[in-house]
């Protein structure tokens, strides 16, 4: 990205429970970006799609691809930066097929979804700069402990791990545009404002060229 051109688009991807809201919450309020989270709160998939993931896997994904393209395209006809908590890529590079590989998602469903997500993603823009928050499992685990979310209580070990691996692979080759890995095990940002300051210069180099 030209160095003189204003950011568009900023996103950050992670695992569940990585810290993706807190650090979009921080980065918002420090450049003075527009947020944009996911909607958790109003999606009317998710409870059902923990008590049955076989029959609700589908339609809870396409819900998400829908709700990620729309703010993608409201965030190009837009002209503020935006920052976006959670990416389009990780349903279809992680969550869909880790579903399908569990056998939570058929063949013929996956196959659909994946061409529609190919489809979709060729009519947007990749973000300006994708920062990806990576964590080991007992971080993850530690941190959805302490938020508390109920339907994320049944969440196991083995599909935190299965997402992980799923995430690093992705990351390995992810091609799109600038990266910007933070280790999660060892920056606290939330919790040591040193670690949150090393983040900012990260960006600020990525970003404007200032170091």
């Amino acid at each position: 990205m030209p160095k003189n051109r204003k950011p568009k688009h900023i996103a950050i991807a992670g695992n569940i429970g990585a810290g993706k809201t807190t650090l979009t919450e921080m980065l918002s309020k420090h450049y003075r970006w527009i947020p944009q989270f996911e909607d958790v709160d109003d999606n009317p998939y998710l409870n059902d799609f923990y008590e049955d993931m076989p029959r609700w896997s589908f339609p809870l994904q396409i819900y998400f691809l829908n709700g990620r393209l729309r703010q993608l395209i409201d965030i190009q006809q837009g002209t503020e930066t935006v920052i976006q908590d959670r990416t389009i890529y990780e349903d279809a590079h992680i969550f869909a097929p880790n579903l399908h590989e569990m056998g939570l998602m058929t063949k013929r469903d996956f196959d659909n979804y994946f061409t529609f997500f190919q489809t979709l993603k060729s009519m947007v823009q990749p973000p300006d700069l994708l920062i990806y928050l990576q964590c080991s499992v007992p971080t993850l685990v530690g941190q959805i402990q302490k938020r508390g979310r109920d339907y994320e209580e049944n969440i196991r070990l083995d599909y935190l791990k299965r997402l992980n691996d799923y995430y690093n692979k992705w990351i390995e080759g992810y091609k799109e545009g600038p990266l910007l890995i933070i280790n999660g095990d060892e920056n606290k940002f939330g919790e040591r404002p040193e670690d949150y300051g090393k983040i900012v210069n990260l960006i600020d180099a990525e970003l404007f060229g200032l170091f």
